[in-house]
């Protein structure tokens, strides 16, 4: 059990780690980002504070939200994910600009490819190890939850919900955005399933018991 239970913190913090590379890589192609990172981005330009610092003011105030929707308790434990994702988003944004600054739109374009497909799997993966989901993320699956509909679904809907907000505050919309709300969702419904096989086969090889016979007897 202990390995077990190791296993999935490490794959919860690879997930955190492949998604905010691939916001980071969103971000830095200025071509526009998903809803939500659009609305972290344009309240760090227009209100101050870093881009990470906002994704756990608003995961604060989701965590609200998701307790009233579901009639139960909020999870905090989620703000944990938020400060590990802002934190993380923060640092790539750092290194990334330091390491590449896509100027053409071709590159652009590779960079905002490359992010979206990142996006879908850190997210399958994180999601996976059911651990502390991120608020946002937790209200996609209580979305889906309460509607009945798939991933896909909730995910298009909180994407719409975000792209009003980011549009009010004058968040980076643009070609990246659009691409977003039609292929974000998609991407992780391919990646779920693929992902949950693939930790319930490394869960069924590490949970056999071994046996060790003893020649002496």
């Amino acid at each position: 059990m202990k390995k077990l239970r190791k296993a999935k913190y490490i794959f919860y913090g690879l997930g955190i780690l492949i998604l905010t590379l691939g916001i980071s890589l969103t971000i830095l192609s200025d071509l526009g980002t998903s809803p939500f990172d659009a609305l972290l981005v344009g309240l760090s330009i227009k209100v101050g504070l870093t881009v990470g610092s906002w994704e756990v003011i608003l995961a604060f105030m989701m965590i609200f939200c998701n307790a009233f929707l579901k009639r139960q308790r909020p999870e905090f434990l989620g703000l944990l994910t938020a400060f590990i994702t802002g934190l993380a988003i923060d640092i790539w944004l750092f290194i990334l600009h330091l390491l590449m600054n896509p100027e053409h739109w071709f590159s652009k374009l590779v960079c905002l490819g490359i992010g979206l497909i990142v996006i879908g799997l850190g997210t399958a993966i994180y999601l996976q190890t059911n651990f502390a989901p991120i608020p946002v993320d937790r209200l996609m699956l209580i979305i889906r939850d309460l509607t009945k509909m798939n991933i896909l679904f909730s995910k298009t809907l909180i994407y719409l919900l975000f792209l009003t907000m980011a549009i009010i505050f004058n968040g980076p919309i643009g070609i990246g955005t659009l691409l977003t709300v039609c292929l974000g969702g998609p991407i992780l419904h391919y990646f779920m399933p693929i992902i949950e096989r693939v930790l319930s086969n490394f869960t069924i090889k590490n949970s056999k018991p071994s046996f060790r016979i003893d020649l002496d007897e």
